[in-house]
């Protein structure tokens, strides 16, 4: 099977760029009530996930860090506790199962790094549940 069967594209996941701050980042994040967010460059290319542990910790980390003064930290100053690795659009079934059992969703790009949507484990197992069944 192809994993881009499982494809959420990237019209229809939330992320942020590099050039975002920390506040930009938070109100992402809370708007889309996600846990943890793709950060892209400013050509589409995948860089990391940013997740709200990671921000916690640095928020724990810098005494007098406030919403306000939040506007004026860029995001690629957050370190990444956590590393969620993409997977090749053209990658086989058993990588996509390899990275989903340690992550949440696991972001896809193409032979470019070009982040093209993710593909989320709730996906994965709904499709096999689903499929048993009948």
């Amino acid at each position: 099977m192809n994993i881009l069967f499982f494809l959420l594209p990237k019209s229809q996941v939330a992320y942020v760029q590099d050039n975002f701050t920390l506040r930009q980042t938070v109100e992402k994040l809370r708007f889309h009530h996600y846990t943890a967010i793709p950060l892209l460059d400013r050509e589409g290319k995948y860089l990391k996930t940013i997740s709200e542990g990671d921000i916690l910790w640095y928020l724990k980390d810098h005494d007098g860090l406030n919403f306000k003064t939040a506007e004026d930290v860029p995001i690629l100053d957050v370190p990444i506790e956590r590393d969620i690795r993409p997977i090749h659009s053209v990658a086989k079934m058993e990588d996509l199962y390899a990275l989903a059992m340690s992550q949440n969703f696991v972001p896809v790009v193409d032979d470019k790094g070009v982040f093209i949507g993710i593909i989320t484990r709730q996906q994965i197992l709904k499709y096999y549940f689903y499929s048993n069944r009948e």
